[in-house]
């Protein structure tokens, strides 16, 4: 039978063919891509050692499980998602794909990750990774989304815990290093997506979602803001002062944090969208920068 008669069946049977890309788009490549840059940051960065292999096995159970949360937070919220155009066309809103498939395709996939996580690399690996997922899907989009403005603050610890699996999949346990890492994704993610609410607060408004400025207004969202960018400048000097990065990772911390610092002040005193977006932009250098000082800084140690 040729594609064009399948595609013919499938849309006079009422079924949405999906495509290579809608499932692609299920995962969410552009948040996956920072999960996994964090959390190869914690694999590099524990103390020990992981054969390539088993390292290049947890990265891709972490991508995977990222990818599984992320189509599984799609089914969930395909109501909303159709109300805002930063969303609207994602696969399920846009009616290329059957909501059932794309919840088996999540369900699949979460298990799958954390099953070869465990088989291959560690029970603690695994366990951090499953407690991210079910974080992830119950905590913040079942939970906390569309009930309280304090959705992201709490809810972020689910993209919190990625530098926290590398760290375990190297030692196999939870240090206070690898706690201090955690605590700077939880602390960088309010600022990060309170900024881009600010310029998406009327889409929020319009699907129901009580996105701080929807709730409490933008003048507070830009306070709150400027006061977790201050709370995050030295916190993100934290793996300096524990002893798993050295001053090449102090010097840029302290700038990065600085600017972040400055960006949000000027967001506080300059309300506009412009200032806005130029945060939110500037929040995903932040994270990136910062995790790869941390790379690059312990880099000669890797060597050695």
């Amino acid at each position: 039978m040729s594609d064009s008669s399948i595609d013919m069946n499938a849309a006079m049977a009422g079924v949405p063919a999906a495509g290579v890309g809608d499932f692609v788009a299920l995962l969410k490549p552009r948040v996956m891509s920072l999960v996994v840059f964090t959390a190869f940051a914690g694999l590099v960065v524990a103390p020990g050692g992981l054969h390539p292999v088993l390292a290049a096995i947890a990265i891709l159970c972490v991508a995977v499980g990222a990818g599984a949360a992320g189509a599984i937070n799609m089914w969930y919220d395909r109501d909303i998602d159709a109300l805002m155009s930063r969303t609207r066309e994602r696969p399920i809103p846009a009616g290329r794909m059957d909501p059932a498939e794309a919840l088996a395709f999540g369900v699949v996939l979460g298990i799958g990750s954390v099953v070869v996580m465990a088989l291959a690399v560690n029970l603690a690996a695994a366990a951090l990774l499953a407690l991210s997922i079910l974080f992830y899907v119950f905590v913040y989009t079942v939970w906390l989304k569309r009930r309280t403005p304090q959705n992201i603050v709490i809810g972020g610890a689910a993209g919190a815990f990625p530098p926290m699996i590398g760290w375990a999949a190297v030692t196999g346990d939870v240090s206070f290093a690898s706690v201090a890492l955690f605590a700077i994704i939880f602390m960088w993610t309010p600022p990060h997506f309170w900024a881009l609410a600010l310029f998406r607060s009327g889409e929020y408004a319009k699907a129901g979602v009580p996105m701080l400025p929807v709730v409490s207004g933008a003048a507070e969202t830009r306070r709150q803001i400027l006061l977790y960018a201050v709370a995050l400048a030295p916190l993100g000097l934290a793996p300096w002062a524990l002893g798993i990065a050295g001053p090449l990772y102090a010097a840029g911390a302290a700038v990065l944090g600085l600017a972040f610092v400055a960006g949000a002040l000027v967001l506080w005193r300059e309300p506009s969208e412009i200032a806005a977006k130029r945060l939110f932009g500037f929040s995903i250098v932040y994270l990136f920068l910062l995790f790869a000082l941390l790379i690059v800084d312990h880099a000669p140690q890797a060597v050695s």
